[in-house]
């Protein structure tokens, strides 16, 4: 599990990257491919596992769990797109990517990451509406109002990747070819440029500041609302039973925003590339994993679901 450093600093045209990945720990590159190809089967496993369980349980089909299901095919595609390639890469000699693959890989990520934050707040909103407006969930969050909810966080998750991918791209990259880091995220990109990259940076700055915190307000505003009905509830177990059904989407939102916060809203002087590689693979690889754990494991209708489907399916095997 070795790798070779090459570069093309006198060459004017970059065709391909060498994306350096961890070959500076050269000893770990086999322990690593093993832990993420563990990591990545649990959240294949778990991701295809929620939508499945989603779709064949009728007691499921409610708008929550829509989005849920539509939660879990976001982590499912935004981890294949980064995770298959690096390990592609720990096995092989030489971890090279093409020019229009690297833009692919971008792209992608790109889109289903802002899908996923959208997603989020959208959850939110969905949550508000449950607890706040109980009488009227159903009539406000019908199949068409869900269906369009996500179709517009789809929608905005690509409009946002296609404006960073075209600006990134346009870019000259005569320097060198080599990325320090795993895959063909936006910022290792932009090191690479040897034409000014000030709109790019602004532009990487005015989106994340919009889109990331016109999500986390509206999510901020949906639960103060939830809070203020929480405690007018006068029984504990009233309490506690509102608050169960936040609780899960409350840690992923934490996780998810927390992560992106600390990767695209820092001054520029302050990046590390290795210290940003650690914190990428945590939001690439292992929250698509953590996010269908979470639910399942704190989510009371989920354990309830599997555990009648698990007894169905023992009972059909038996007879």
């Amino acid at each position: 599990c070795h790798k070779s450093d090459k570069g093309m600093s006198n060459h004017s045209t970059v065709t391909e990257f060498i994306l350096l990945g961890f070959s500076d720990h050269p000893e770990l590159q086999c322990l690593l491919f093993m832990v993420f190809l563990v990591i990545y089967m649990i959240t294949v496993f778990g991701n295809l596992g929620m939508i499945l369980l989603i779709k064949i349980d009728s007691q499921l089909q409610t708008p929550m769990y829509f989005f849920l299901s539509n939660l879990s095919l976001v982590d499912f595609c935004y981890s294949s797109v980064i995770t298959l390639k690096m390990l592609v890469n720990l096995w092989a000699e030489n971890a090279f990517i093409s020019f229009n693959e690297c833009a692919s890989q971008f792209f992608f990520f790109g889109s289903f990451a802002g899908i996923e934050g959208f997603l989020l707040t959208v959850m939110a909103y969905d949550r508000y509406v449950a607890i706040c407006k109980p009488l009227f969930y159903m009539v406000t969050m019908s199949p068409e109002l869900s269906v369009l909810l996500v179709l517009s966080t789809y929608l905005a998750g690509f409009i946002n990747a296609t404006i960073h991918m075209g600006l990134t791209f346009q870019l000259s990259f005569c320097h060198s070819n080599v990325i320090n880091h795993f895959f063909c995220d936006i910022l290792p990109l932009l090191k690479l440029a040897c034409s000014d990259t000030h709109v790019n940076e602004f532009v990487i700055f005015a989106f994340a500041s919009f889109n990331e915190l016109s999500c986390l307000l509206t999510i901020l505003i949906s639960y103060l609302y939830i809070l203020t009905i929480i405690l007018r509830i006068h029984s504990a177990e009233g309490r506690h039973k509102a608050f169960s059904t936040c609780a899960s989407h409350l840690m992923v939102v934490t996780i998810f925003f927390g992560t992106i916060l600390f990767m695209y809203l820092r001054p520029s002087s302050s990046y590390s590339m290795d210290q940003d590689k650690v914190v990428s693979v945590f939001y690439t690889v292992v929250i698509p994993m953590l996010n269908p754990l979470i639910y399942s494991l704190r989510n009371k209708e989920v354990k309830t679901s599997f555990g009648r489907i698990f007894k169905t399916s023992s009972f059909c095997f038996c007879t």
